[in-house]
C-alpha cells in the first residue's frame, strides 16, 4: 500500500511540475533555441546581439538595432524617416559602416533631409567628416572648380535649369556666405578617408557610407552570458541571458534540463561520486605527512580574482601573452623605457615587426587593481588621442601590458628647460597647442564619447605619449574610474592622481563633488605647465605646476596683461599662448561647477581670442609636489 501511495505522489508531483512551469521559462527555453540562429543577409554573417530581425526575434536584441535584409542580399536599418545600408559590422570595435539608401544612385534624392542618427544607441566615429551638398546654386561660386560640381537628373530640387550644385567639406572657407543663395542643402557624414582619394568621386565616395559607433554597456554582460552557455537577449529592453535552463540575469547555471527518467541515472552517477570523492580523500590524508603541494604552485584569492576577471571580462580582440612571450619581445627586457610606481616599461618588437611598449607590473605593488582598471578602462575605447592595448600578459603574479609603440615618448620631456637638453628637437609652440587640443579632444572622448564613461584621474605631462608626428595620446589607465554616462559624481574611498595636478575635490570633499571636472581641473594644470615650462616664457619659478604659478599668471593678466611673451613671438603664437593661459585658468576654478567641460575647452581653444573672458582668480590649488615624483608612464 505504501509503495502505491509513493508511486502515486511521485506522479502527480511530476504532474504538477510541467503542468505549472511559469512561462517564462518556457519563453526564455524558446528564446535560446531562435537566438541561436545565425543571422545572416548578403555577404555580412553571423550579425551579432544586440542587432535582431529576420529570423531573429526582438527578444533576441535591444530597442534602436532592429535590422531588415531585403531580398537576401541588402542589409537595412532605419533612423526615423531614413533609411541606412549596413555595408559593414566590426564585433570586436562596436563600429558599424552605413551609407544613406537615398543616396545610394545618386546624390540627387527625391526629398532632402539631413541624416539623422538614434543617438541614444549610436554616436559618429572620429573618422567621420560632414559633406554639405548644396542644390540649386544660381550661379558658379567663386573658388570652386568642376570637381566640386554634381549634376541632377530631371525632377527634384537640384534638377532646375540653369542652377548649380556643389558639394564642399564643412572646413569650406565662408561657407555659409557664399552658397547662401542656394534653395537647399543637406548634411552627410562620410569617411575622411574617402574623400582623400580624389579620383573617388561623390557618388563612390557617399557609397562608401561612413562609421557609427553603437554603444556596447551590455559588453561585458554579454560576454560573461556567452562564455557561461547562454545566449544574449532581452526582457521588457532590459538585458537578460537565455539559457537551457531558462532565463538568468546576467550568466547561465550551467545547469541541464533533463528529462525525468534520467533522474535514476544521475542517482547512480552520484552515488559512484561520492564513493570515488570519500576514497580519493583517504588515499590524500595517508600521503599527507610524506607529500605537500609546493607553495609556488597555490594561487592566492588575489590570483584567482584576476583570472576570473580575465575569463568573464577580458575583451576578446586583445591577445592574451606568456611570460616566456614577453620576455622573447623585449629580448629578456634589454631596452628599458621608464620606470613608475607599479614596474618598468620596456621596449619590444613582434614577430610580425610592430613595435611595442611592454609594461611589466611589479607583483609587490598593488592587489591587481591597476591591470584591472588599464584592461577594463582602455580596451573600451578607439580613439586617435588613446593610447591602443595590444594585449597583455597574466601568469600567476607575473602581470604585463601590451601597448603600441610610442617613439618620441612622454610629452613632460619637451615641455621643461631642463629637458630640452636631451631631446632631438624642440616643440614649436604651433605644436604644442595642437598637442593641448589633441589631448582635450581625448578627454572629451571618455568623458562623453564611449557609453561607459571613464574618468582618468592621472592627467600630467608623464602620462601623454607622442607618436611619430608628435600627435598626443592619452596613456597609463591604472587610476582610471568607470561610471555610467547618465551619473556625473563619482565615490572614492582615497584620493587618487598625482601631486600637484589633483583638484581639490579630490583630497577634500568640502571643496565639492569628485566627478569628470577632476580631470578638467588636471588638464588645466597640464597646459599651464605646457606654457611655463618653456624656455622661452620666463616665469621666474622651476616648478610651474604648483600653487605660484597660476596666481602669478593671473596677476600679470590682471595688471597689464603683460605675459613677459618675448618680442621675436608672432601674432599667432601670441593668440595660442594666451589661448592655453586663459583656458588653463578657466579649468583650475576652486569650484568645480565652474569649470567647463572638456566639449567646451576644445570650443575655446579652436575659437576666437577676443571671445575667451579672464577667469574669476583661483584662490587654492593642489598641494605642493614632493622634489621626486614618480612617474607611473614611460
Amino acid at each position: 500500500m505504501n509503495s502505491h501511495y509513493l508511486a502515486l505522489s511521485s506522479l502527480i508531483t511530476l504532474f504538477f511540475f510541467l503542468t505549472l512551469l511559469p512561462p517564462s521559462y518556457c519563453d526564455a527555453v524558446e528564446y535560446f533555441a531562435e537566438c541561436s540562429i545565425p543571422f545572416n543577409c548578403g555577404i555580412i554573417k553571423n550579425i551579432p546581439y544586440p542587432f535582431w530581425g529576420g529570423n531573429r526575434p526582438a527578444n533576441c536584441g535591444m530597442q534602436g538595432f532592429e535590422l531588415t535584409c531585403r531580398d537576401n542580399e541588402d542589409l537595412i536599418i532605419s533612423f526615423e524617416e531614413l533609411e541606412f545600408r549596413v555595408l559593414t559590422i566590426n564585433q570586436s570595435h562596436y563600429i558599424m559602416t552605413i551609407a544613406r539608401l537615398d543616396l545610394w544612385n545618386s546624390p540627387c534624392p527625391p526629398k532632402l533631409v539631413d541624416t539623422t542618427l538614434d543617438f541614444f544607441n549610436f554616436d559618429y566615429h572620429p573618422t567621420d567628416q560632414n559633406l554639405t551638398l548644396f542644390y540649386g546654386c544660381p550661379s558658379g561660386v567663386s573658388g570652386l572648380d568642376g570637381a566640386n560640381y554634381f549634376p541632377c537628373s530631371s525632377g527634384g530640387v537640384g534638377a532646375a535649369d540653369n542652377t548649380y550644385n556643389y558639394f564642399v567639406t564643412d572646413s569650406f572657407p565662408m561657407m555659409d556666405e557664399l552658397f547662401k543663395e542656394c534653395q537647399r542643402n543637406i548634411r552627410v557624414p562620410v569617411l575622411e578617408t574617402a574623400l582623400i582619394n580624389e579620383s573617388l568621386g561623390l557618388q563612390k565616395v557617399l557609397n562608401q557610407g561612413f562609421d557609427v559607433d553603437y554603444h556596447n554597456s551590455w559588453a561585458i554582460s554579454c560576454l560573461g552570458c556567452g562564455v557561461s552557455g547562454g545566449i544574449c537577449g532581452s526582457n521588457n529592453y532590459k538585458f537578460a541571458c537565455f539559457c537551457r535552463d531558462g532565463e538568468q540575469p546576467l550568466v547561465c547555471s550551467n545547469k541541464r534540463v533533463i528529462r525525468w527518467w534520467k533522474y535514476v541515472v544521475g542517482l547512480v552517477a552520484l552515488g559512484l561520486g561520492v564513493l570515488l570523492t570519500c576514497i580519493t580523500i583517504c588515499c590524500l590524508r595517508s600521503k599527507r605527512s610524506t607529500t605537500s603541494t609546493p607553495f609556488f604552485m597555490k594561487k592566492t584569492k588575489n590570483e584567482h580574482d584576476l583570472e576570473a576577471f580575465v575569463r568573464n571580462y577580458g575583451p576578446l580582440s586583445l591577445n592574451r601573452y606568456k611570460f616566456s612571450d614577453v620576455k622573447k619581445f623585449t629580448n629578456s627586457f634589454k631596452v628599458k623605457l621608464g620606470q613608475g610606481g607599479y614596474g618598468g616599461v620596456y621596449k619590444g618588437e613582434l614577430l610580425n615587426g610592430r613595435l611595442v611598449a611592454a609594461k611589466v607590473l611589479n607583483a609587490s605593488k598593488g592587489n591587481g587593481d591597476e591591470f584591472i582598471n588599464e584592461v577594463a578602462s582602455i580596451s573600451r575605447t578607439s580613439h586617435v588621442n588613446i593610447v591602443t592595448l595590444l594585449g597583455f600578459c597574466l601568469e600567476g603574479k607575473k602581470r604585463a601590458l601590451i601597448y603600441e609603440f610610442m617613439p618620441n615618448g612622454s610629452l613632460e620631456k619637451f615641455i621643461h628647460s631642463d629637458n630640452m637638453e636631451t631631446t632631438t628637437m624642440p616643440l614649436g609652440l604651433e605644436k604644442l597647442f595642437q598637442i593641448a587640443i589633441g589631448i582635450a579632444r581625448g578627454l572629451e572622448y571618455l568623458h562623453r564619447g564611449c557609453n561607459t564613461r571613464i574618468l582618468h584621474f592621472d592627467i600630467k605631462p608623464h602620462n601623454i605619449l607622442l607618436d611619430e608626428n608628435f600627435s598626443p595620446k592619452i596613456a597609463d589607465f591604472g587610476l582610471a574610474k568607470l561610471s555610467p554616462r547618465n551619473e556625473s559624481n563619482i565615490s572614492m574611498a582615497v584620493a587618487r592622481g598625482t601631486i600637484g595636478y589633483i583638484a581639490p575635490e579630490v583630497f577634500n570633499r568640502n571643496f565639492g563633488v569628485v566627478s569628470h571636472k577632476s580631470d578638467v581641473y588636471s588638464y588645466g594644470m597640464m597646459i599651464l605647465e605646457m606654457v611655463g615650462g618653456r624656455k622661452n616664457i620666463d616665469v621666474g619659478i622651476s616648478n610651474t605646476s604648483e600653487i605660484y604659478f597660476p596666481h602669478w599668471i593671473y596677476k600679470r593678466l590682471e595688471l597689464h596683461n603683460d605675459l613677459g611673451f618675448p618680442i621675436n613671438m608672432t601674432v599667432e603664437e601670441t593668440a595660442m599662448v594666451r589661448k592655453m593661459i586663459v583656458v588653463g585658468l578657466w579649468c583650475i576654478q576652486t569650484n568645480p561647477s565652474d569649470r567647463p567641460s572638456m566639449s567646451k575647452v576644445i570650443e575655446m581653444l579652436e575659437g576666437n581670442i577676443e571671445a575667451l573672458q579672464i577667469p574669476p582668480k583661483p584662490f587654492l590649488s593642489s598641494p605642493p609636489r614632493s622634489p621626486v615624483e614618480e612617474s607611473s608612464t614611460y
